[in-house]
């Protein structure tokens, strides 16, 4: 299957220059890509996953992806889905940001099996020997204000203001992609719905530049909203991170696993590189048991495995595992720390204590009279285990790795008591 018909069956494509010269491109050759990034942080979230999962569908059709990791553009800021100017950052933030993204690109495209290496371009490093009056001369002079003032991004910004600075922006852009077109033969660049203006406005420059006959592409993915109209990737507890020090891998498998069943066909499309049998079996899978949710667990564990790898998504699936059963022994104290991240947590000291005045000291009950009832009735449970007798004592031997105690307090509510000298 041509690799754009697969892009427009998983519903990926939004925009392209030429959809039929696009089709007859990738059909005739191994073709070089581009897709950019600023370092406006020093870690993507799966709001930025999509149109990389894309470049890396083409990296396994046997194309060439080459990440552009914006050292120059993210000193100016893309006005792309802005209402306010942007903060400007130091150039030592953004070279720090520039490094872990790069670390995190690596580990998601160059894997063993990679039939084609990534290639890793940066504009600071083209960009920063222009000066002022080559970049007016040799670029500005190419692009027409009123054409610019068209452009979407700009167009939306008049009203409150935008600066010369995040104006000038598409001709830095334009410049990446006539650069990468000259140096590397790149001929299409991916992106955004957001970022159609900028494509095409680059596109205009190669053409003007090396002449009308060049064949310059550019392919943006949709929007991508949920069923009930939100925006993906957007949380009551903010982002969820790619960076495992952000959001650890065992909150990104949750957060996949919690996809609704209206979403998830889609999501497995866009996210996963799964078959269309294998995606047509767990849609008639969604239908005919909701229940066990199959189709989320699938996308959770491809998901996971694409951006964290194999390890990471075996802790993960222990942690769910035993939080589920309720086998909490079964965990290390690392994975402790992990899984009940956002739970509950109280803090005790290492002495030894009696269950009844340990639970009152520590604040998860009220009185001795409620901690004696509750113990007695069973409702709480160390570390997995039921504890009804109230002369227990909590000792060091109760403790995951000396470091953590999980109380329950009836079926569902859990506590981490964190341990101190």
């Amino acid at each position: 299957m041509n690799i754009i018909d697969e892009l427009e069956w998983r519903g990926a494509i939004n925009q392209q220059t030429d959809a039929e010269g696009i089709h007859k491109l990738v059909e005739e050759k191994s073709i070089y890509l581009y897709c950019g990034i600023d370092p406006t942080g020093d870690s993507m979230h799966i709001g930025h996953l999509l149109p990389f999962v894309m470049m890396k569908r083409f990296q396994m059709h046997g194309h060439h992806p080459v990440i552009l990791i914006g050292g120059a553009t993210g000193t100016i800021g893309d006005p792309s889905g802005r209402t306010t100017e942007r903060q400007l950052q130091t150039l030592e933030t953004v070279q720090h940001n520039v490094e872990k993204l790069t670390k995190q690109m690596n580990k998601i495209f160059n894997s063993d099996n990679a039939p084609n290496p990534l290639i890793f371009v940066n504009n600071y490093d083209w960009t920063h020997k222009i000066n002022i009056i080559d970049f007016l001369r040799d670029y500005g002079k190419h692009f027409g204000v009123n054409s610019m003032l068209a452009k979407d991004v700009v167009a939306s910004r008049l009203d409150k203001g935008i600066s010369f600075t995040e104006f000038s922006y598409q001709i830095l852009q334009s410049l990446d992609f006539h650069h990468l077109f000259k140096e590397l033969d790149v001929q299409m660049q991916i992106g955004g719905s957001d970022q159609w203006g900028n494509i095409t406005a680059g596109i205009d420059f190669i053409r003007k530049k090396e002449g009308p006959e060049a064949k310059a592409f550019g392919t943006t993915i949709p929007l991508l909203l949920k069923a009930d109209g939100t925006k993906f990737g957007k949380t009551a507890g903010g982002a969820i991170w790619l960076d495992p020090e952000k959001t650890t891998p065992y909150e990104f498998f949750q957060f996949w696993l919690n996809t609704d069943d209206l979403d998830v066909i889609k999501f497995l499309k866009l996210f996963t590189f799964l078959s269309k049998e294998e995606i047509h079996d767990l849609e008639v899978k969604v239908r005919t048991e909701p229940h066990k949710r199959w189709a989320q667990k699938v996308l959770a564990f491809e998901v996971t495995k694409f951006v964290h790898g194999e390890d990471a998504l075996d802790q993960a699936l222990k942690i769910s595992d035993a939080l589920f059963n309720g086998d909490i022994k079964s965990l290390t104290a690392d994975e402790i720390e992990i899984g009940f991240k956002n739970m509950p947590t109280f803090h005790a000291s290492k002495e030894s204590k009696n269950i009844v005045d340990w639970l009152v000291d520590i604040g998860l009950e009220p009185s001795k009279r409620q901690s004696r009832e509750d113990v007695s009735n069973g409702a709480i449970s160390i570390n997995g285990d039921r504890v009804n007798d109230i002369n227990a004592d909590i000792t060091m031997e109760s403790s995951i790795g000396g470091r953590f105690i999980i109380v329950r307090k009836g079926k569902k509510n859990n506590n981490l008591v964190r341990l101190t000298d």
